[in-house]
């Protein structure tokens, strides 16, 4: 049941619908804004000097000339998963490597083993703090991922801890199935063995229980070539998922243009793509994630090709990548900031990739923007301008998030 239609005034509002158009205002900024809500969705945005005579009779309610956008987007996360890695956090500050550590058997094979042993009620309980300081923020949708399985019976587990988070709290997630996220240990040296055995099989179990919305992977020297990553997007594709790849995080092995041969909705980190990759990329309408949790924990020096981007129009999305190991990062604010200072994005930049953007990284088009018909997923903010957002560290500005027209 839908809450009664209503009239929010005093507003400045983003819309982001302007975001992407060359010579329009970034933010596709209204000021003095009103937005009519009704049935769950947007009915009308505007100037309010234009609101129109059948809005103006609603009840309304004074937002106190406060911003407004559409609640943010984390596209990008493994919130769902066993342990924590702080001790790894110790080893790399000593001088190992991501690398080292993975090769070590360390890295994401010591929250395999956490993940394994933790039971539905575990996962579920130990993500949702970091959901909460997710919603805290204003942050209305969520993608998460499976991945430290690596088991059909455990990656199952973890994508049915992330719908029954669905359950407990005003989010809405989207489930990727990310079983090539790294070679188990009884698997080592066999990795094409276990895109058969255990990959494959798996991804079948997960679409038959409708537990999965994407399928994603790990394609770099430590984890799955193209050729292993290609064989587990066929599949999806004939199940008739999209797909979503981590690439060209610490190499470059065309991981990028892989994904956008399958027209994957998105290609995330990027730090080592190429021009060729990016006009692939673009070529696709493939969404380009940036994720600056995992650069700055991981002291890399290798900064995605924001230019290139920019240059050939690839829709650039943000987001937390909140994981054990690489990015310990649950704030999306702080997210994008790192984006602005890290990799010289923008402000409006950073805000459409964690609204449109964001919604594009997860095929939600009804999502992401102020305009009439879209659902009315809203962040009220204590700032005067979009800027702010990025523009602050450690500070929540957020005065209320609006849930599906429900104040």
């Amino acid at each position: 049941m839908h809450p009664s239609p209503i009239t929010l005034i005093g507003l400045q509002a983003a819309t982001m619908q302007s975001s992407d158009r060359s010579g329009a205002d970034p933010y596709g900024l209204i000021q003095d804004a009103a937005l009519v809500l009704a049935e769950g969705r947007i009915a009308w945005v505007g100037p309010r000097a234009d609101l129109p005579a059948e809005h103006a009779r609603l009840p309304q309610h004074d937002c106190g000339n406060r911003l407004i956008t559409p609640a943010l987007i984390d596209c990008h996360t493994h919130v769902v998963h066993g342990g924590n890695r702080a001790t790894e956090f110790e080893m790399r500050l000593e001088g190992a490597t991501y690398e080292e550590v993975a090769r070590a058997g360390g890295g994401i094979i010591s929250t395999v083993k956490a993940t394994r042993t933790a039971s539905q009620a575990d996962l579920v309980d130990q993500a949702l703090p970091f959901v909460d300081a997710m919603i805290a923020e204003g942050v209305a949708v969520i993608e998460i991922k499976s991945g430290y399985g690596l088991n059909q019976v455990t990656e199952l587990r973890m994508l049915r801890a992330a719908r029954e988070i669905a359950t407990l709290r005003k989010i809405t997630v989207k489930t990727s199935y990310l079983p090539a996220q790294a070679i188990p240990p009884d698997y080592y040296d066999r990795a094409d063995a276990y895109i058969d055995d255990v990959a494959i099989p798996a991804l079948h179990a997960a679409h038959a229980e409708g537990l999965v919305e994407a399928v994603d992977g790990f394609c770099e020297g430590i984890a799955f070539s193209p050729a292993q990553i290609e064989r587990l997007f066929t599949v999806a594709r004939a199940l008739n998922l999209p797909v979503k790849l981590h690439a060209e995080q610490l190499s470059n092995l065309g991981g990028a243009a892989l994904a956008a041969r399958f027209n994957a909705i998105s290609a995330d980190h990027l730090e080592y793509l190429d021009e060729a990759g990016v006009i692939a990329m673009a070529a696709a309408g493939t969404v380009a994630v940036i994720l600056p949790g995992a650069f700055y924990t991981l002291r890399e020096t290798q900064a995605p090709p924001v230019a290139l981007l920019r240059k050939h129009n690839v829709p650039m999305a943000v987001a937390t990548d909140m994981n054990p190991g690489s990015s310990p990062m649950s704030s999306l604010l702080l997210a994008m900031n790192m984006a602005c200072t890290l990799f010289r994005m923008t402000p409006a930049e950073a805000l459409a990739g964690t609204t449109i953007n964001a919604a594009r990284a997860l095929n939600l088009p009804s999502h992401g923007t102020l305009a009439a018909g879209q659902v009315a997923d809203l962040a009220i903010w204590n700032a005067q301008h979009p800027a702010e957002l990025a523009y602050r560290i450690g500070f929540n500005p957020l005065h209320q998030r609006i849930i599906g027209g429900a104040l």
